[in-house]
């Protein structure tokens, strides 16, 4: 494993330098379209461009944050954390989302003030001019760092663009109620303000939401698992692969355990080949480390087994809540049987595994059984 992670270092330093550069780029534009902002908002007395400033500069403290997470999260794997540091990265972005959190309240509170008691604004041609500017710088920032994000993989990247996007038509909205209010005289900035507020808060708690289930650990993705099953049923020697578990220590930080179903003539050589085989294969195929693969034997060459395999097969799937039947195998001369079942959310394993050991002993009282319960982690099927 060491030598796979020694060799993904390269790329990971390549990937930290192009995350800490744009996200210098989106603080300096963040800061300067701040301060124009606000000097707008100050000089015209417009709530909306004010809570617009602020808005820009929790972007640009959510970029100084994203920097010193990346740096933090990319020291090398040490004794006291010998994965590495990669989860870091989580809990900068659930920093950021409180950040987020935080500055849209505060735009709410001031937002209701303003609609108690309203103050007209004074909007002069220049401070148009410089809203219709940000605007425009804007949707460019949000589209490269976008672009910088999905290059590299990086989430926060991804979610700054985006958010930049998003700030590009929040700042439409109060150019439109400048208008407006220059035209008719008509007022909107602080119901704008309002609802620039709310945007800004579903944002932060959207953001903490999916931090918070990326921290947890999510099921992984259904295209990823099954890439990583077709690459390991390839092999002739492999009928069936499954329990595949992602563990992930970072963004693009992934390891895994899968078990392989293998004939029972193997030998443990020719098992330890193979299994040395598909780790290379899957790392150089999805950049994922196989850290355990374990084994389940299947009967070769006896009818009597294939027999009793179909019908426990079909007892135990009759089942709703049954998933999967795998890592089945049977000594007919011994009586002796195992299994594993994949069970849904949807049953506690005590009374599901209490309910097949009742059937199973009544269909096959002499033999001595043993099911193993197994957690849906992956989409079973490909």
């Amino acid at each position: 494993m060491s030598n796979n992670q020694s060799g993904a270092q390269t790329p990971e330093l390549s990937r930290d330098t192009v995350i800490i550069r744009t996200s210098i780029i989106g603080i300096l534009a963040n800061v300067l379209l701040a301060a124009f902002k606000a000097a707008v908002g100050i000089a015209s007395n417009s709530i909306a461009v004010v809570l617009d400033a602020v808005n820009n500069l929790s972007d640009a403290l959510s970029s100084i944050i994203t920097i010193i997470g990346t740096k933090l999260a990319g020291k090398l794997p040490d004794k006291k954390h010998p994965l590495g540091y990669g989860r870091i990265e989580y809990l900068s972005a659930m920093i950021v989302s409180g950040i987020v959190l935080y500055a849209g309240i505060t735009s709410a509170v001031e937002s209701v003030k303003k609609i108690i008691y309203p103050e007209k604004p004074d909007y002069s041609v220049v401070s148009l001019v410089i809203i219709a500017v940000a605007v425009a710088v804007k949707i460019v920032l949000g589209r490269y760092v976008k672009a910088k994000g999905e290059e590299v993989n990086s989430g926060s990247l991804i979610a700054s663009g985006s958010d930049a996007m998003f700030d590009a038509i929040l700042s439409a909205s109060v150019l439109a109620c400048a208008i407006i209010f220059k035209v008719t005289g008509i007022s909107l900035e602080a119901f704008v303000g309002v609802a620039i507020s709310v945007i800004i808060i579903k944002s932060g708690v959207e953001m903490m939401i999916e931090t918070l289930n990326e921290i947890l650990g999510e099921r992984a993705d259904k295209e990823t698992t099954d890439h990583i099953k077709r690459l390991l049923i390839e092999e002739e020697e492999v009928r069936g692969a499954y329990d595949l578990i992602m563990f992930n220590y970072g963004p693009d930080k992934n390891l895994a355990s899968v078990h392989l179903e293998l004939p029972d003539t193997m030998s443990v050589r020719e098992v330890d080949r193979l299994t040395r085989k598909l780790e290379r294969k899957v790392y150089r195929e999805t950049g994922i480390v196989l850290v355990a693969v374990g084994v389940y034997s299947y009967n070769t060459g006896d009818n009597e087994a294939g027999r009793i395999q179909k019908d426990v097969y079909e007892r135990v799937m009759a089942h709703d809540w049954a998933v999967q039947v795998h890592g089945f195998y049977v000594d007919v001369e011994a009586k002796e049987m195992t299994f594993d079942v994949v069970l849904s959310f949807d049953i506690q394993p005590k009374e599901a595994l209490a309910i097949l050991y009742e059937e199973m002993q009544k269909a096959y009282p002499d033999y001595k059984i043993s099911i193993a319960p197994d957690v849906d982690v992956s989409v079973t099927q490909l």
